[in-house]
C-alpha cells in the first residue's frame, strides 16, 4: 500500500512522542512492503532537534507553510491507498478538508492525544487539528487510547468507525545493551516534563530519592524547569534522543512511568515508554490507570507503586525477584506490543473498512 501521513512531526523526537511511534510502524510497514509519504511543517523547535536519518520505504515533506505543500500532497494522494491525518498535525484542519474530498479509498485520523483531545474539548477549547464538522467523515478513527475513550469519539466527534491503536516497540532498535556510568540508576524516569505529571512524580520519584539519599536516581527528558525540585542525588539528562534509550534503560536497575492526569482518569493508555523500557529489560514501576493489567500482569510484569513507601518497598527487592519481572515483561512486549503486531493490527482496521457492517471497539 500507499500511505500518506500528515502528521506533527516524525523527524524529531525533542518533546513529543509522536516521532518515536513513527518510525518504529514506518519500519514495520515498510517490512510489509508498504511506502509511506510523511508531510511535516517546519518549525523551529523540531528544526533545531532533528534525531533522525530516514529509512528506505519512508519519504518525508518537510514544508514551510501549508500554502507551499498542499498542490504536491493533492498529487501524493492521487493513487494513494490510505490517507491519515494525525492529532496535533499543524496544519491538521486544512489537510483533513483534502482528504475528506479526495478519492483515496482509506481516509483516517489518528488521534495519538485522545485523552488530552477529549479534556480540552470538555474545556469548550477550538482544537486547529481537528476538522470543525469533527471526525464524522472519515471512514476510520483509530485511537492510542482504548476503552470509553472509544465510545466517547462516537459519540462526542461523530466518528462513525473506531479502533485503538496502541503505541509499540522496534525490538531490533530497543533491546538490552551494556549500561552506560552516565546513565546508572537504582531508579530512572524517561519523559517530557509536565505540569499535570509533576504530583505523582514528585510522590513516587523525588520524595523517594530525598528519603534514600545513598541511591541514585537518573531524569531525561525536555523542558523541565528551573524550580524543578532537585536532590543532590537526583540527575538530569537533557533531552533523550531514541537511540540512547536502550543505554538509558538498560542502566536502570528500575524505570518509572508516570502517566499524564487526562490519560490516567480515561485509561486505556500505555505509554510508547513502558512497551520500550520492557523490550530493553528494565523491571518497571508505574502508576495505576484502567485497563494497564491488559498489558501486563501487576506483581507478575510490571510493579504499580501508589505513593512514596511502594516505590522504596521496590527498590528494596532484590535483584533475582527485579529480573524475574522484567524477563516477562520483555517475553510479554515481543509477542503483543512489538510494532510489527501494531502494524498487523493497523493492516486489519484498513481491511473492515470494505465491510460496510463491520463496527470496531475495545
Amino acid at each position: 500500500m500507499k500511505l500518506i501521513v500528515f502528521g506533527l512531526t516524525v523527524t524529531s523526537s525533542w518533546g513529543n512522542g509522536h516521532a518515536t511511534l513513527w518510525r518504529s510502524l514506518c519500519r514495520a510497514l515498510m517490512r510489509r512492503g508498504h511506502r509511506v509519504t510523511f508531510f511535516e511543517r517546519d518549525t523551529p523547535w523540531y528544526a533545531g532537534a532533528r534525531d533522525f536519518a530516514g529509512m528506505s520505504g519512508l519519504e518525508t515533506v518537510i514544508y514551510p507553510e501549508w500554502d507551499s505543500v498542499w498542490q504536491r500532497a493533492e498529487m501524493e494522494l492521487t493513487g494513494a491507498d490510505v490517507a491519515i491525518v494525525t492529532s496535533y498535525c499543524p496544519d491538521g484542519v486544512a489537510a483533513s478538508a483534502l482528504v475528506l474530498s479526495s478519492a483515496v479509498p482509506a481516509r483516517v485520523f489518528y488521534d495519538l492525544d485522545t485523552p488530552v483531545t477529549l479534556d480540552r474539548l470538555a474545556a469548550g477549547e477550538r482544537l486547529t487539528y481537528l476538522p470543525p464538522e469533527g471526525l464524522s467523515g472519515f471512514d476510520l478513527v483509530l485511537s492510542f487510547t482504548g476503552g470509553a475513550a472509544l465510545d466517547r469519539l462516537r459519540a462526542e466527534l461523530g466518528a462513525r468507525r473506531v479502533a485503538p491503536l496502541y503505541g509499540s516497540v522496534d525490538p531490533a532498535s530497543h533491546q538490552p545493551v551494556p549500561p552506560e556510568a552516565e546513565y546508572r540508576a537504582d531508579l530512572s524516569y524517561l519523559g517530557t516534563y509536565a505540569a499535570d505529571r509533576q504530583p505523582a512524580l514528585k510522590r513516587l520519584f523525588v520524595e523517594v530519592a530525598r528519603c534514600l539519599p545513598e541511591r541514585r536516581f537518573v531524569i531525561g527528558g525536555a523542558q523541565y524547569p528551573q524550580d524543578f525540585p532537585w536532590a543532590e542525588n537526583i540527575f538530569f539528562v537533557r533531552h533523550m534522543p531514541p537511540p540512547q534509550h536502550p543505554a538509558f534503560f538498560s542502566s536502570s536497575r528500575l524505570t518509572l512511568n508516570v502517566t499524564r492526569r487526562a490519560m490516567a482518569v480515561l485509561g486505556w493508555c500505555p505509554s510508547g515508554r513502558l512497551f520500550e523500557a520492557a523490550a530493553c529489560g528494565a523491571p518497571l514501576l508505574s502508576d495505576w490507570w484502567e485497563g494497564l493489567d491488559h498489558f501486563y500482569i501487576p506483581d507478575e510484569e510490571i510493579l504499580i507503586v501508589h505513593g512514596t513507601e511502594d516505590t522504596i518497598s521496590a527498590l528494596g527487592m532484590d535483584d533475582t525477584e527485579l529480573r524475574r519481572i522484567s524477563t516477562r515483561a520483555r517475553q510479554r512486549t515481543l509477542e503483543e506490543h512489538s510494532c510489527d503486531r501494531r502494524a498487523a493490527d493497523l493492516e486489519a482496521a484498513l481491511d473492515r473498512i470494505a465491510s460496510p457492517a463491520a463496527e470496531m471497539g475495545a
